[in-house]
């Protein structure tokens, strides 16, 4: 069987069926796919993270399908009706759609039309009709008319009932109405008769037709959306007259009385079971196709802002800011420790502005504080100016950092515990401080969904947005790589092999033990055994540690081939990795072995250069224009600094500095002609945009990049 998968596999995602056997292989041992990539390119022929994900969900969709098969041949063998041409059948398809139309049939059901005209006697005479060959019907209903069957009409209703299920269950018949549904099915919505005012969100659909086939993802997913509200009512359905007549020319053979009911059945059968059946397969492909393409959108948002260029270990003061309420203050020191906080009042209706300016120039002093991390909610771009405007004694950068997501962290059972004695206000401002120095080991704290950078979230498939953004989230964490001695039980968490039990282990013996000297210690962490070590050790990071390459992403596992290379050049490790005329000295050739190829060799050569790099691009200080605050100070025409925010597959939006974001849409991105949006933004870009169009009524505003020259 597992070889089979591999063949399948490999005829899916063409790729090397050898290379796919090795990839399986892997993750049967419990190998994590960051693990695989990065320190198994040998083995799996150097397979990339999203061909080794594809592999692992290919092999799970075939497993499950495995199991599917089992219960269809144990629930048609326990009816008595498995022959070996029908088992043979069943055991050699691996099309899901195919595989339940062969169960069909044999599909335990409720009572239908078709099983209480069965109970009557009435197969023989729906076979007769079916046959189409009998002159004399009339004389044959007779047969059939007893207590139960009161007269020819009832007779005749009970076996159309029957061939109308038979051709239900026909499996070309099926394909044909599929074949329909694929070319020609038109998705229409109208809006629910007295929810016009209540669903006005929705007007664009209150009268919408399309062709499937060409119904964006987004579009899709707000007609379900819609519908689920009970605002819209959407069909899908195919050009009917050619379906139907295709399945009578199937079915109905002569122009006798008999030909008259098959296809009174035929037309019977497609309305009242081929039609909705069909039509609830398409809705719930169209429906995956369209959660896939959202999950995909997400994950890739998510990534880029997980990734978003940190500030580093820097004195932050993290302001979370508000009118009547005041803004929230802390001041956290270089690792994220709070240090101070309080509240200051410069905003109406208390205006305290002297005051506050005193006491945010004070504390700037006091606690050396290196930047100013604003978070982008209510009062920000007062906020915003009030801290540019005040006088420091030393440099101070000054950031405005998202806030999405800040409060469902400050209300967290992770908050809670991290900072028990403080309230939620406190903990949304040490969230965002912290963000700004390191987004990633912020932002693992929050539930993905929560943190902005999505559209519809809600509403797709939550099981496959679960496991997707759980392995962006680990992929990131794993790509960066983090200090075993300064990391929260969060962020190791998702670093590959350990889970929350192993990363909660690693904290508790710091804090007893003190920091990590070396990675061999971290097999002195209960329950660290062998395998947790290998998938791990190469993305924990020991800084200032015995050994120097325990500050790299080489695998201790590789210490020995980097070690022999130093011996060979008659110098330290610590010397290789600071010369880069040693480096080129090397013969690579001289240290494949069996198990270490010119990949991994190239791996460490290129990590030797920059040891513990962090792969993340620097941050830059943006300023949104001053003149704009709000929708009322935009006009039409105006070019704007913004920082896009959100990408979907329809465009992206910008935050241009009023509570609004605004739309570019895809046609608005560039001066050509472009189908993905990431191939022209990213998330936290910073860019010039020209205000198309407002709409005060609906809050929303048209932008454009085109013709705009780059920040």
């Amino acid at each position: 069987m597992t070889t089979f998968f591999h063949t399948l596999i490999s005829k899916s995602l063409d790729i090397p069926a050898r290379q796919i056997e090795k990839t399986i292989e892997l993750l049967n041992e419990g190998a994590t796919i960051p693990f695989i990539s990065r320190y198994r390119k040998e083995v799996t022929g150097g397979l990339d993270e999203v061909q080794i994900s594809n592999i692992s969900d290919q092999l799970d969709k075939l497993t499950e399908l495995a199991k599917r098969k089992e219960t269809i041949l144990s629930s048609i063998g326990e009816q008595g009706k498995l022959t070996p041409e029908l088992s043979k059948r069943i055991e050699e398809s691996w099309d899901s759609t195919e595989l339940e139309d062969i169960y069909l049939p044999y599909k335990p059901k409720r009572v239908t039309r078709a099983e209480i005209a069965r109970k009557k006697g009435l197969e023989p005479l729906a076979n007769i009709i079916l046959l189409q060959n009998e002159r004399d019907l009339t004389k044959r209903i007779q047969a059939f008319l007893n207590e139960e069957v009161k007269d020819e009409k009832e007779a005749l209703q009970g076996a159309r009932d029957i061939i109308a299920e038979w051709v239900n269950e026909n499996e070309d018949a099926r394909n044909t109405v599929r074949n329909s549904f694929a070319r020609t099915a038109m998705i229409t919505s109208k809006v629910v008769k007295g929810k016009e005012e209540e669903g006005t969100k929705y007007r664009d659909y209150f009268e919408f037709s399309e062709p499937l086939n060409h119904c964006s993802s987004h579009r899709l997913l707000a007609l379900r959306r819609g519908e689920a509200e009970g605002i819209l009512r959407v069909s899908i359905s195919p050009d009917t007259e050619p379906c139907v007549e295709r399945l009578r020319h199937r079915f109905v053979k002569g122009r006798n009385e008999s030909s008259e009911h098959v296809a009174e059945a035929v037309d019977d059968s497609f309305k009242r079971l081929l039609k909705p059946s069909i039509e609830t397969e398409y809705a719930n492909l169209s429906k995956t196709k369209a959660d896939e393409e959202a999950i995909r959108v997400f994950a890739e948002n998510l990534r880029q802002l997980l990734l978003a260029p940190p500030l580093g270990q820097k004195r932050v003061l993290g302001i979370d800011p508000g009118y009547r309420t005041g803004c929230k203050l802390v001041c956290l020191d270089a690792q994220g420790n709070l240090l101070h906080n309080e509240t200051i009042y410069p905003h109406p209706p208390q205006n305290e502005k002297s005051k506050a300016a005193a006491k945010i120039s004070h504390l700037v002093s006091t606690y050396a504080i290196d930047a100013i991390a604003i978070g982008n909610g209510t009062a920000s771009r007062e906020t915003e100016h009030f801290i540019t405007e005040t006088r420091y004694e030393r440099k101070v950068q000054v950031f405005v950092v998202s806030e999405n997501g800040a409060s469902i962290y400050s209300a967290s059972k992770t908050a809670r515990d991290e900072f028990p004695e403080y309230d939620v206000t406190v903990r949304g401002a040490i969230s965002i401080g912290r963000r700004l120095m390191d987004p990633l080991a912020e932002l693992v704290k929050i539930d993905p969904k929560s943190i902005g950078v999505g559209q519809y979230q809600h509403d797709v498939d939550q099981g496959l947005l679960k496991k997707s953004l759980d392995q962006t989230v680990e992929s990131c964490v794993n790509s960066v790589g983090v200090n075993v001695n300064t990391a929260s039980k969060h962020l190791l968490t998702y670093i590959s092999g350990l889970g929350p039990a192993l990363a909660q282990n690693i904290v508790d013996y710091r804090a007893g033990h003190g920091p990590f000297k070396t990675r061999k210690e971290l097999m002195k962490v209960p329950r660290m055994g062998e395998k947790a070590f290998e998938q791990s050790a190469g993305f924990l990071r020991i800084q200032g540690g015995k050994h120097p390459l325990d500050n790299s992403a080489v695998h201790p596992e590789s210490y020995p081939v980097v070690e022999s290379m130093a011996h060979d050049l008659d110098c330290s490790v610590e010397e290789l990795i600071n010369n880069k005329a040693l480096k080129k000295k090397l013969k690579l050739e001289k240290y494949i072995t069996a198990r270490v190829g010119l990949p991994t060799l190239l791996d460490i050569l290129e990590e030797l250069d920059k040891p513990g790099r962090d792969p993340r691009q620097s941050i830059r200080v943006f300023a949104f224009d001053p003149t704009v605050k709000t929708m009322e100070d935009l006009k039409e025409g105006l070019v704007l600094p913004g920082i896009v925010t959100n990408i979907t597959n329809f465009g992206c939006f910008v935050d241009i500095g009023i509570k609004e974001n605004g739309l570019v849409h895809i046609s608005e991105m560039a001066d050509r002609f472009i189908s993905d949006p990431t191939q022209v933004v990213s998330i936290h870009q910073h860019v010039r945009v020209r205000v198309l169009s407002i709409d005060q009524l609906r809050k929303r505003v048209q932008l454009s990049m085109k013709e705009i020259p780059p920040m």
